[in-house]
This record gives structure tokens, C-alpha cells and sequence, in this order.
């Protein structure tokens, strides 16, 4: 009996920083790209070629993978610019080049034929019929659609095993199918599949009567409870699901979203569904534990989607009443690469307790000293700060959100580790309540790979 080969976890990667927290996060394999015909113009943009070459030589140091997203559509007159940019991407040594279009295939399979070609989900691939076709002009990983379902998967892989098969199990879900919209499009000019999405979905909307023969416009009103969010999806979570994923044997990787997403949620995410993968093969699989984790992060509510469930079959898949929530903790601070300072990511003074969110395999040494302590307590770290001085000697008693002081710590801890408390102590120093949420709010992502 051969051993079962173990799935790889992927990663959102939208700046370095974000691909570097992943990765020490454990992630398996990142993807991202520059703002350059990708899905993620807006995080795209914090990676010049020069952060991306950085960020897979880091990535191959460490034996991880990086794909390069070139997925957008293109326009007759931009085929040229496609060409020249699969051939500079090419020259920095990805692991693949995830693709959207049978054109952009055979062009990368030109111009690059010893990188790997991946399929972006925007192709909707659902069945074994159009995974053949794309087989056989040369990719060796398709990332099926969203509204696929496992037993789909199982029967491509039963047609098709020798071609990777990708599913998304966490992040935001596009109320369209497979992510193909206009709204956007049409309300603001910015054009969903060529990365500028402007998230119209997630605002709420008011509904009209206009009778046009006497001009009359009667304003509709929802029934209370039920909301005007009309559009906006719930997030994927199919942590709980990964035994089942897993114990199908169709699947090769796991993918989260989220390149625009924050730090926190690189991190806090990625090591959550590295747990449950590592959890499965060691035989202890328990998704309370990966859900209160995954809960810490600021959310839509959550959904386990369709690969289990059909679409038809759901209907909870909405949030009708808000856009975004706050998780059950908030970031506090991010620790520095070399793990001597951090930076605050939200209100910190003396006096203050935080917990300590290690990146996968680390580990930390407890001190006691002028600048602060750090102690175990149930199996998780804690730090409180005695002292509050920056690299630069000068001393604050409290620390705000945004301020660029590096803050030095009382003892070394690995790169970036996160500083995070709940979220009621979290809003308190804002002057704030739990009853403020859930926010209003419009997020900076949207859903394609």
C-alpha cells in the first residue's frame, strides 16, 4: 500500500510581508503577482518586481512554492503587454503561472514551457469534459470553480488522475457565479475581471416602485430583521470539512483567499488550516479548535459553501444585515522579522497584557525583566509591557495604531509574531462596545484567485 500523499496548503501572498507571514505561518505554497493583468490590482501593487523576486527566493529557501497570478482577461490590444509580462514573470523562477483563458495558456506554454500552467478558477471548470480539454493543451492543475462539489471532483480525478485538482476553502464568496460580475462595472466603471472591483455587492440597497405614467416613486420597506444587504455572500470556512476533503484523496491543494487581507489573517488563518491538515494525518482532527481561531478574524459570517452542499440545497449562505464583523480578537501589534521590536497595530500602553500568536514551530523564551514579562498560562503565551521604548530611546506610556516606532521587546521572540487581545478590551480603548458591531463597513477584497 503506497502512502497517501499529503495536500498542500496555499496562501494568499498581496505584499512581502503578507508572503512572508504565510509562509512562517505554514503555508506549503503562495500565490500573488504584480498589479500587472492580475485578479488583485490594488495588492498587486505593493509588489514590484524586485519585492516578488525577494519574495520566491525567500519562499524556495525555505523549500515553499510561489504561483504567479497572470489571470486576468485580455483585450485584443493588450496581447503584446501579455506576452512581454509572462516573459519577465518567467525570468524570476515561479512555480507556476496561474492562467485564465485557453489563449493565455497556449501563450505561456509558448513563452515559458518549463513553468507549470495552473487554471484560474474564473475558467469554471466543473466537470471532466472541459478538464480534458485544458489537460490536454498542457495544465497540470486546474483551480475548479467555486459552485463545484467534491463528488465532482472525485469523478475529474476519476477520468483525469494524473492532473491536480485546487479547491478554495476559506475567504470571501462572490454572490455571482464563479466571480463573474458587472455590477461593479456598470455602477463605477471598474471592471470586476480585469482586478478593479469596487465591491458594489456588499453595500446595502434600497428597492423602488416607479409607475412612469403618473411619475410616482413608492420606496419599498424590508421586513425588519431581514436587511438590505441584498448581495452580499457569507465567507467560505470548510475548516470542519477538512477530514472529508481530505479522506476524499481527489484533491491537491487547499487554497485560502485573501490577498488584500491583513497581515493577521495571512497568519492567523493560514496556521489554522495548517493545524487541521496536520491534525487529519496525525489522527486527531478537531474543529472546535480550528474554528475558534479562525472566528479571531473579522468575518461575514460563515458558510461551508458548496463543495459539500449544493447550491440549491443552501440557504444560509447570505448576510443580509451587515457587511463585516469584528472576530472575537483584534491585532495588536506585529513583531519585526528579526523578532527584536514590534510595531502597534492598535492602542498599547504600560500595564497592557497580550497574547502571544507564534508562528508555526516556534517557540519563546519566558522572561521577566524592566521592559515586560512573558509567561505561559493553558498552553498559550502571554506578554505584559512594563516598559514602552523605541529602538531610538524614547519612552511612551501608551502607543496608537499607526505609529512607525519600532518598540523594542523584553526578550526576542521569532519573526513576525503577532501581539493580539480580545476584542471588548480591544474596543474599550477605542470607547467603544461589542453592541457597535457589527460594522458597516465596505472591505477592499473580492473573490477570484
Amino acid at each position: 500500500m503506497t502512502e497517501q500523499k499529503k495536500v498542500e496548503l496555499l496562501a494568499p501572498a498581496g505584499n512581502l510581508e503578507k508572503m512572508k507571514i504565510a509562509l512562517n505561518y505554514g503555508a506549503d505554497a503562495v500565490y500573488g503577482g504584480t498589479s500587472t493583468f492580475s485578479l488583485r490590482i490594488r495588492s498587486g501593487k505593493e509588489f514590484d518586481m524586485d519585492a516578488y523576486k525577494e519574495g520566491i527566493d525567500y519562499a524556495h529557501a525555505r523549500g515553499k512554492k510561489v504561483y504567479t497570478t497572470i489571470n486576468s482577461f485580455p483585450f485584443n490590444s493588450q496581447v503584446k503587454l501579455y506576452e512581454n509580462h509572462i516573459a519577465k514573470m518567467a525570468e524570476l523562477g515561479p512555480d507556476a503561472l496561474i492562467v485564465s483563458s485557453p489563449g493565455i495558456v497556449k501563450m505561456a506554454k509558448q513563452i515559458a514551457p518549463n513553468i507549470p500552467i495552473h487554471l484560474s478558477t474564473q475558467a469554471n471548470v466543473m466537470n471532466a469534459l472541459d478538464a480534458q480539454v485544458y489537460y490536454d493543451m498542457g495544465v497540470t492543475r486546474i483551480i475548479v470553480a467555486r459552485e463545484i462539489s467534491l463528488k465532482d471532483c472525485e469523478a475529474i480525478k476519476s477520468v483525469l488522475p494524473d492532473l491536480e485538482l485546487e479547491v478554495f476553502v476559506h475567504g470571501s464568496m462572490c454572490f455571482a457565479y464563479s466571480g463573474r460580475c458587472l455590477i461593479s462595472a456598470i455602477q463605477t466603471g471598474r471592471v470586476p475581471n480585469r482586478g478593479s472591483c469596487a465591491n458594489d455587492c456588499r453595500f446595502p440597497y434600497e428597492i423602488y416602485a416607479h409607475n412612469p405614467e403618473s411619475g410616482t416613486t413608492f420606496r419599498l420597506d424590508e421586513e425588519e430583521g431581514i436587511g438590505t444587504y441584498i448581495m452580499n455572500a457569507k465567507d467560505m470556512n470548510m475548516a470542519s470539512h477538512v477530514d472529508e476533503i481530505l479522506a476524499s484523496g481527489v484533491i491537491d491543494s487547499l487554497k485560502i483567499e485573501g490577498r488584500t487581507k491583513s497581515p493577521y489573517y495571512a497568519g492567523v488563518v493560514t496556521k489554522a488550516y495548517r493545524a487541521a491538515i496536520d491534525d487529519y494525518y496525525a489522527g486527531k482532527f478537531d474543529p472546535q479548535k480550528y474554528q475558534a481561531e479562525l472566528n479571531t478574524t473579522q468575518n461575514r459570517g460563515f458558510s461551508d459553501a458548496y463543495l459539500i452542499s449544493r447550491p440549491f440545497e443552501r440557504n444560509d449562505t447570505e448576510s443580509h444585515d451587515f457587511t463585516i464583523q469584528n472576530g472575537t480578537h483584534q491585532v495588536a501589534a506585529l513583531v519585526s522579522e528579526d523578532g527584536k521590536t514590534w510595531r502597534c497595530k492598535d492602542k498599547t500602553c504600560i500595564g497592557d497584557e497580550v497574547e502571544i500568536v507564534l508562528p508555526v514551530g516556534a517557540t519563546v523564551e519566558l522572561v521577566d525583566n524592566e521592559y515586560g514579562k512573558v509567561e505561559e498560562r493553558d498552553g498559550r503565551y502571554w506578554l505584559t509591557f512594563k516598559k514602552l521604548i523605541s529602538i531610538s530611546g524614547k519612552e511612551f506610556e501608551c502607543i496608537h495604531s499607526g505609529d512607525l516606532n519600532d518598540i523594542l521587546l523584553p526578550a526576542e521572540l521569532p519573526g513576525y509574531t503577532i501581539l493580539r487581545r480580545g476584542i471588548a478590551e480591544a474596543l474599550e480603548k477605542k470607547g467603544l462596545t461589542e453592541d457597535s458591531t457589527p460594522m458597516k463597513m465596505v472591505p477592499k477584497d473580492r473573490v477570484c484567485d
